[in-house]
């Protein structure tokens, strides 16, 4: 049985989480933004990304896209072992921020509590202003590049947008980004951006056999 547990009006649409069963859904107008069980492609979006910087010490990590906090969790678990290390998530809807805090807390193990978590309510785009800000700055704003769920994403994604991207990471820094399909034009367009890059295919799943969702990563030279 498909029982709705939130509903929140945006500017976008109707905002909604439900459960169904064991697994949670977050949709925008009933179009899916997430699953909870399909979440093995986030996790791999923050590992291949610090995998990526080569640099020692702590690093400072934006998250674009809380979503049910797997990618956070991720990040988080990335920098164990690099003490002193931030990670920033960075949610446009309040809502999903509660939702966290009060439904799906304890499916990622409650990264929101951590101590090494910032989070910021407002666009991601706010926070990419400042050059060298991040060491990676991992989206997972929407189903991929071409595939946008909320239009006013397009600008992260165009040449212009991506060359802000790479002013706002320091030097060796990563740009990761979640697709959940494959784009074949996309890592052309972050090499026009200034980035070296490549595309990872990755299981959608953390388990078993099933869907395949790609991660683009983006670097700097």
């Amino acid at each position: 049985m498909r029982e709705l547990l939130g509903s929140v009006s945006t500017s976008d649409g109707e905002l909604t989480l439900h459960r169904h069963d064991q697994d949670f859904i977050i949709e925008i107008d009933r179009h899916g933004l997430m699953l909870s069980r399909l979440h093995g492609s986030e996790d791999a979006l923050a590992r291949l990304a610090v995998d990526q910087i080569q640099r020692r010490g702590p690093l400072k990590i934006l998250v674009g896209g809380l979503g049910m906090g797997f990618t956070l969790r991720a990040a988080l678990d990335a920098v164990e072992d690099r003490p002193g290390s931030l990670v920033t998530v960075a949610e446009i809807y309040r809502a999903v921020v509660d939702w966290n805090r009060e439904h799906l807390g304890y499916l990622a193990g409650q990264p929101l509590d951590d101590p090494r978590t910032r989070v910021r309510v407002e666009d991601v785009r706010a926070c990419v202003k400042s050059p060298g800000a991040w060491d990676a700055i991992l989206l997972d704003v929407d189903n991929g590049p071409d595939a946008l769920t909320l239009a006013a994403n397009q600008s992260l994604y165009t040449r212009t947008g991506l060359q802000g991207l790479r002013q706002a990471l320091a030097p060796g820094g990563v740009l990761g980004l979640w697709s959940a399909h494959s784009d074949h034009s996309f890592v052309p367009r972050l090499r026009k951006a200034g980035f070296e890059a490549k595309a990872k295919p990755v299981a959608a799943r953390d388990v078993g056999k099933g869907a395949r969702h790609v991660v683009f990563l983006g670097w700097c030279s």
